[in-house]
């Protein structure tokens, strides 16, 4: 996994050069963009949500860009319109934002659910359909989103179709005391990102791809993330549990960690790394678990005490 690893070292060293300390908030992002999941960002305003993506997208020499979700925002102007060019006397295709290869949809859930869907098909598919033609996005393409948990008027809530579109979901959190005084203290004057330098580009991000998918994953890790994954539909307080989607999320993810972490075969480990950030937000929770804070936490927690896990040297003994 050399290509991985060189590729994550260097984009995660850079990345540091802006952000505080979050490095397991780094890479989640890192391995979303060498694997082409998605990534949703909730927290409370400040915290850096948004310098942290617009650190990564500086540090990628790819093409990058920015919506500012807002309730009069339109499908097209995520998209694209065609429009009738009066010189040429021709329908033209303007293309939107979304043909970029990381798109940062900033405050995603102050758009009405219409552009919301607008969305779906090119985060699944990697594709964006206008007036009838499917235009493809070119490769890598990944979404970065943000929202603000704490607000309630004016904004609507992601849907579960949409929210099962990201790989990872996940917070910045309050910094230490002692991150925040290198906050103070490297921002008082100047901000870093300005002078930031991209430190990998396009191909190399695909080639880490193609790299990533060689990651073995033994039967018994395959049995372990169904194991979970079937737990999560008899759990109390869960409406409907763990899709294939979710599971094959779950498998993707921790062949990315295992791939930072320099092998080229999962173990389970690396499963319970992803679990969290993979399955809490998949989650559908009954009312009463719903208005418990941390209740998706606490579930995914005790299914991962009582799930047999298969041994290390059961994958040891595969790989030789």
């Amino acid at each position: 996994m050399s290509t991985v690893q060189e590729l994550y070292n260097k984009v995660s060293e850079n990345v540091s050069k802006v952000i505080v300390g979050k490095k397991d908030v780094t890479d989640l992002l890192l391995i979303a963009l060498i694997s082409g999941g998605h990534v949703l960002l909730e927290d409370i305003p400040g915290t850096g949500k948004t310098k942290l993506v617009k650190t990564l997208a500086a540090s990628v020499n790819c093409t990058s860009k920015r919506i500012q979700f807002t309730p009069d925002l339109l499908p097209s102007d995520i998209t694209g319109v065609r429009y009738f060019n009066m010189k040429s006397s021709e329908f033209e295709f303007l293309p939107g934002p979304v043909f970029s290869n990381i798109l940062l949809a900033d405050e995603i859930n102050r758009a009405t659910p219409k552009t919301q869907a607008g969305l779906l098909e090119c985060m699944e598919e990697k594709q964006a359909t206008i007036d009838g033609t499917t235009y493809a996005l070119r490769p890598p393409f990944m979404v970065i989103a943000t929202q603000n948990p704490v607000e309630n008027m004016g904004v609507f809530p992601l849907p579960e179709a949409q929210l099962d579109r990201f790989l990872f979901k996940t917070s910045m959190g309050y910094p230490t005391p002692e991150e925040t005084v290198e906050i103070l203290m490297r921002f008082g004057s100047d901000d870093p990102l300005e002078t930031l330098k991209p430190v990998t580009n396009a191909q190399e991000i695909l080639k880490a791809r193609d790299e990533l998918d060689k990651v073995f994953v033994h039967p018994d890790v395959c049995a372990y993330i169904t194991r979970l994954t079937e737990a999560t539909k008899k759990a109390e307080g869960v409406v409907l549990g763990i899709s294939p989607r979710g599971a094959l999320s779950l498998q993707k993810a921790a062949k990315g960690f295992a791939a930072i972490s320099g092998r080229d075969y999962v173990i389970p480990d690396d499963v319970k790394k992803a679990a969290f950030p993979v399955l809490c937000h998949r989650l559908i929770l009954s009312n009463s678990a719903r208005v418990r804070k941390g209740s998706d936490v606490k579930i995914i927690e005790e299914i991962l005490k009582t799930v047999s896990v298969p041994t290390e040297s059961q994958i040891f003994s595969s790989k030789k």
